[in-house]
C-alpha cells in the first residue's frame, strides 16, 4: 500500500478492497490467501469493528465437502450421516459417502483468516464503517469512517458483502428464520455421529414449512434450532415457545424448569428465499458477493458451499489479472425449478413438510446431495422430480411466466 491508513481522508491505493467480514468476506480473503500468485496483491479487507453497530453477531456456517478442506483448522465438528425425522416420528438416515457435514463457527473463521494475512505485508485488516462506494472507470473508492475518523481506499476491485437495504423484486420471497439453542445436558441424549437436518415434529404453519435442526456436538451438547420458511419472521416470545416445546417434548429433555438442561448460549438469523435476480456486477469496478450476490440457494437457503466455490474463482481471476466477475452461483435451470418450489409453498399448494420428506426418503443420498449442490444433471432432476408432488409443482412452473416481479410489501 502506498500509505497507512489514518484518519485523513487521502485516498490509499490498493489492488483489493473487500468489505464485510461476514462468510463472502472471510471466504475470498481466505481463497485470495490460498492462491500463490494473489499473495502479492495489495488486498484491505474492511469490517466494523466488533464492538460497533454494524458488526456481525456470532453465526454457525455449515456445508458438506469432502473430509480434507482448507478450512478444517477452524472446524468445530463433522458429521458422516445426516437424518430426518418424519411428522410419523419416522427417522431415515443418509450417510454421506465420501462427504462430511461441517460446522464453523464465525468467530473461528475470523481468528484463521486473521492469522493467515498477519504475515502477509501486502494484506490487512481496517476496522471501519463504509460511508459510501463509488465507483469509477480505472479504480473505485471506498469512504470509511475510522476510529482515527475519516478514510478512503482507492481499490482496483471492490467486493461488497453488505446486505443489501432491501430485496430486488420477486414473483415469490420468503424467509428463512430461525432461533437456536446451545444446551447442555445433565446425562447423554445425543447422538454425536449424525446432525439431524429437518425433523418436521413440530406444529406446521399454513403455508410454508417448520422444523427442528440438531447439530450434537457431544453427548451432552448439541446446537437446537427452530426453523421456518414462511414470509415474516415470529417475534422471540414465539420462538422461545417453539424452542421449549421442541426441546422438552419432542426431543424428551425434560422439562426447563425441572433443570435437566442449560442453555449456554443462542443465536438467530433471517435468510431470503426468493426468486428475485442479484446482479453481480454492480460496476465498472464493484462487483457483489455472498447472500447479496446471489450465494443464496433460494429452495433451501443454503448459502456457504456456493461462497466458497464463487470465492475460489474471483481469486483464480484475480491471480491471473482477468476481470475478476463473480461466477453465477446457481445454474439457471436450478433457478427456475427453486422458483416453483417457493411458489407451491407460497400458496399451500404443497405440503413443506411431507415435500421435503418425501425428497429425502425417495431419492439415493448421492443423487440428493448432487441436487442440492447445484451439481445434478438432467437425469437426476427428472428422478427428483417425480418423488415431488408432480401436479403442484406443475402449476406453479405454468404459472410464473404471468406473475409480476414486485418488491416485498407491494
Amino acid at each position: 500500500m502506498s500509505q497507512a491508513l489514518t484518519g485523513s481522508r487521502t485516498a490509499y491505493d490498493v489492488d483489493v478492497a473487500v468489505i464485510g467480514a461476514g462468510a463472502a468476506g472471510l471466504s475470498l480473503v481466505h481463497a485470495l490467501v490460498r492462491e500463490p500468485e494473489a499473495r502479492h496483491l495489495r488486498v484491505v479487507l474492511v469490517s466494523p469493528a466488533p464492538s460497533a453497530p454494524g458488526a456481525a453477531p456470532e453465526r454457525t456456517w455449515c456445508w458438506w465437502e469432502h473430509p480434507q478442506g482448507s478450512l478444517d483448522a477452524a472446524v468445530q465438528h463433522g458429521w458422516d450421516r445426516l437424518a430426518i425425522y418424519g411428522r410419523d416420528g419416522g427417522r431415515a438416515d443418509f450417510p454421506l459417502g465420501g462427504l462430511r457435514y461441517k460446522m464453523l463457527r464465525s468467530s473461528a473463521m475470523d481468528a484463521l483468516v486473521t492469522e493467515e494475512i498477519r504475515s502477509l505485508p501486502a494484506y490487512r485488516r481496517v476496522d471501519g464503517s463504509v460511508v459510501a462506494v463509488q465507483d469509477g472507470a480505472a479504480s473505485a473508492e471506498v469512504s470509511l469512517w475510522t476510529a482515527g475518523g475519516a478514510a478512503a481506499l482507492r481499490a482496483r476491485w471492490v467486493f461488497d458483502s453488505r446486505p443489501r437495504a432491501s430485496l430486488p423484486p420477486a414473483r415469490t420471497t420468503l424467509l428463512q428464520h430461525f432461533r437456536g439453542w446451545f444446551v447442555r445436558c445433565s446425562v447423554p441424549v445425543f447422538d454425536p455421529s449424525a446432525a439431524v437436518l429437518m425433523d418436521f415434529r413440530v406444529a406446521q404453519p399454513a403455508r410454508g414449512t417448520a422444523f427442528g435442526y440438531v447439530l450434537p456436538l457431544t453427548a451432552r451438547n448439541a446446537l437446537v434450532e427452530y426453523t421456518q420458511f414462511s414470509r415474516a419472521p415470529l417475534d422471540r416470545a414465539q420462538y422461545e415457545a417453539a424452542l421449549e416445546h421442541y426441546t422438552s417434548t419432542v426431543l424428551d429433555l425434560g422439562s426447563l424448569r425441572a433443570g435437566s438442561f442449560e442453555i449456554v448460549g443462542v443465536e438467530e438469523g433471517v435468510i431470503p428465499m426468493t426468486d428475485a435476480h442479484f446482479p453481480r456486477r454492480v460496476g465498472r469496478r464493484v462487483f457483489r458477493i455472498g447472500t447479496s450476490g446471489g450465494a443464496t440457494r433460494p429452495s433451501t437457503g443454503y448459502t456457504f458451499a456456493a461462497v466458497q466455490h464463487q470465492s475460489s474463482a474471483v481469486a483464480r481471476a484475480l491471480a491471473r489479472g482477468a476481470v475478476p466477475v463473480p461466477p453465477r452461483a446457481h445454474r439457471p435451470r436450478h433457478l427456475a425449478m427453486d422458483a416453483a418450489l417457493l411458489r407451491a409453498l407460497d400458496t399451500g399448494r404443497i405440503d413443506g413438510a411431507d415435500f421435503f420428506d418425501r425428497l429425502f426418503r425417495r431419492n439415493p443420498p448421492e443423487r440428493l446431495l448432487r441436487f442440492l449442490d447445484g451439481r445434478s444433471g438432467l437425469r437426476d432432476e427428472l428422478a427428483v422430480g417425480l418423488t415431488s408432488p408432480v401436479v403442484p409443482m406443475a402449476l406453479s412452473c405454468l404459472e410464473l411466466p404471468f406473475r409480476r416481479r414486485t418488491a416485498v410489501g407491494e
